[in-house]
């Protein structure tokens, strides 16, 4: 079991560095010069070089990829020299030196994701913290409603099976996952919150944290999270609503289900203390995979509906090509993609043992 998950971990990493890699040659090498990019109208030489230099953007790019790999891992080598670019002082976090070698120190420390280019004085990893937990609890509220109301649909699609119940949802759900996002999104805030606002009270736009207009602070807006975690839950929740039609129909047909039914059980009995439990594992297993996904998918349903978390933040650093933001937002979503494939991969072992004999 120790040697699988060492494994597991193992293969993580090297994906990891696998993105990492990715990242960097989508945005440091492909666009071009980025100091030229930071600028934009505001180009002269005299401030392109002085970028250049402040950012390492002079150096080979074989230098600033192994420079992006020391600032990002946790076991990292520093330059005694204060002209350095990987001098430790011309970073503001918090470091362990563990020892001296040569000209270098190696030091302990949390990944560096660097400062953002326009909101000066801001760290990325700052910018994270403030957006991320936002998007983690839409994702959380729209795996929710996905998995309350995509489960009840699911049952009552294998009790009425070939029924009208049945084709009905199916049709719904076919529908729901061919609906792009972002245009549930705009659909949903067009309709709920502006054609039906004085029904629904909901606004078209709106974050879960908003200013009170009179001055007393920041208050929490519990309904501007309704319209975007459904739209955002609408996709996962016809494909649970299927995968639990078709497992819950694989264990009705199961010989100790038949065993209940001759001995007299309730067919609420049944699907409640028999069925149910064991049709949920093929969901549960989908479910944790819809997460990490909705952590990116986010994107485009935070803009329409002006939620400020990660993906939000994300489109913005896109309009002005903040690429230290863009690059720690897309590896902090895929580190976590990671963790939760390997926790699944885990939780699979300790469910099935012969999973880790293949």
């Amino acid at each position: 079991m120790l040697r699988f998950i060492f494994n597991k971990v193992i293969y993580g990493i090297f994906t990891l560095w696998g993105v990492v890699t990715v990242i960097f040659l989508l945005f440091y090498i492909l666009p071009g010069d980025p100091a030229r990019m930071m600028l934009s109208e505001r180009e002269d030489s005299e401030q392109l070089e002085i970028l250049r230099k402040k950012y390492g953007f002079d150096l080979p790019k074989s230098t600033q990829y192994l420079y992006y790999l020391n600032d990002l891992s946790p076991i990292s080598f520093h330059s005694d020299n204060k002209e350095s670019f990987t001098n430790l002082e011309a970073h503001d976090y918090s470091y362990t030196k563990l020892l001296h070698v040569s000209d270098f120190d190696v030091v302990l420390k949390a990944p560096y994701l660097r400062d953002s280019f326009q909101k000066t004085g801001k760290s990325v990893d700052s910018i994270i913290a403030e957006t991320l937990p936002n998007t983690a609890i839409l994702a959380v509220a729209a795996i929710s409603i996905a998995l309350f109301i995509g489960v009840i649909l699911g049952v009552i699609s294998a009790l009425y099976k070939d029924s009208v119940f049945d084709k009905t949802i199916a049709i719904i759900s076919t529908f729901g996952m061919s609906i792009p996002s972002f245009f549930s999104a705009i659909l949903f805030a067009w309709l709920f919150g502006f054609v039906l606002h004085k029904y629904t009270n909901l606004n078209m736009s709106g974050s879960l944290y908003e200013v009170d207009d009179f001055g007393n602070g920041v208050f929490i807006q519990w309904k501007n999270l309704i319209l975007p975690a459904i739209v955002l839950g609408i996709r996962p929740l016809a494909v649970v609503s299927q995968l639990m039609r078709n497992s819950l129909l694989d264990v009705l047909n199961q010989d100790y289900i038949r065993t209940a039914k001759a001995k007299g059980l309730s067919s609420f009995k049944i699907i409640k203390n028999h069925a149910l439990k064991n049709a949920m594992n093929p969901v549960v297993t989908a479910i944790s995979g819809w997460f990490a996904s909705l952590l990116a998918g986010a994107v485009f349903v935070e803009y329409i509906f002006n939620w400020n978390g990660l993906g939000k933040e994300v489109v913005n650093a896109l309009n002005t090509s903040d690429l230290p933001v863009i690059m720690g937002s897309v590896l902090v979503i895929a580190t976590m993609f990671i963790i939760i494939n390997i926790f699944v991969d885990i939780i699979y072992t300790w469910l099935d043992p012969k999973v880790r004999l293949n």
